[in-house]
């Protein structure tokens, strides 16, 4: 086939196909190889200059669901979680989703003073035991990792910030942890320095147990970036609206009314988040 196809990102950037980026991210997800060549071709059976990531992700989607669910919904969160881009600023909502899941109060895109500069943190989040800061590390292609350079600059800041008390919820107190949580994967030098420094770190499959993959699957919170039957712009609506899983939809498919999605559309929408999450336990 043709290797010089543009084709269009979510952001509305274009880049050219490269059908071994296709291979990797099925390949990642665990996918059969019978699946691999299925999808392969039927992609660039219709591969056409302009064609969407959005298109060549659906037709991967329907046709990875055909061999297994479990890997076809193992691949839309991958896929879903660098949809929450282009800006990080969604994904820092998506880790406060996950600190809220285990009992903490959360916000978002705070200035904190520590003992010589301030500093931007993502995500704050307490409970009447703990006080926890967040980085979080958003990537717009599966293949960029977080490296020993983030790691080591997540420990300056921890070690700036470590003397000053703050106060959230009412406590006045200093922070017992600083996380580094990543929407891909770490080095594995990045691994090593945060291990040796007690750095609490969360990536796709970091740790081996308990990594951000588990959790999502095992807590129901699938993004809404894994729903096929919404566009980007109804999908990046509903984020704004504080809609970012699957299972907030469930719980408010009143939502979709206001980003214009109706009737048996809607239906549709809230079946498949509700298929999304039962076959992604």
């Amino acid at each position: 086939m043709n290797h010089l196809i543009s084709i269009v990102k979510s952001d509305g950037t274009k880049q050219l196909f490269e059908e071994e980026k296709l291979v990797t991210s099925l390949k990642r997800v665990g996918a059969p190889q019978e699946a691999i060549d299925e999808i392969v071709d039927e992609v660039e059976k219709n591969m056409r200059d302009g064609m969407t990531t959005e298109e060549i992700y659906r037709t991967a989607f329907n046709l990875l669901r055909k061999h297994s669910h479990h890997t076809a919904v193992k691949y839309s969160i991958r896929r879903a979680l660098i949809e929450l881009g282009p800006d990080g600023f969604p994904f820092e909502k998506f880790v406060a989703k996950v600190f809220q899941f285990w009992g903490y109060q959360t916000i978002t895109d705070q200035t904190v003073l520590g003992k010589c500069i301030t500093h931007e943190v993502d995500v704050v989040a307490w409970n009447a035991e703990k006080l926890v800061m967040v980085e979080a590390k958003f990537h717009h292609e599966l293949n960029i990792k977080s490296d020993s350079k983030v790691a080591l600059y997540i420990e300056a800041r921890r070690e700036d910030l470590a003397g000053t008390d703050f106060d959230y919820g009412g406590i006045k107190r200093k922070i017992d942890e600083f996380w580094l949580v990543t929407n891909t994967k770490f080095t594995d030098q990045a691994i090593t320095y945060g291990e040796c420094n007690g750095l609490k770190m969360l990536g796709w499959n970091y740790p081996s147990h308990g990594n951000l993959h588990e959790i999502i699957e095992k807590n129901s919170l699938h993004p809404i970036t894994c729903i096929t039957t919404l566009t980007h712009q109804q999908k990046k609506d509903l984020i704004g609206r504080g809609v970012l899983t699957c299972a907030d939809l469930i719980r408010e498919p009143q939502a979709l009314d206001q980003v214009g999605v109706k009737g048996e559309d809607a239906k549709k929408v809230v079946e498949e988040a509700q298929i999304i999450i039962k076959v992604g336990k």
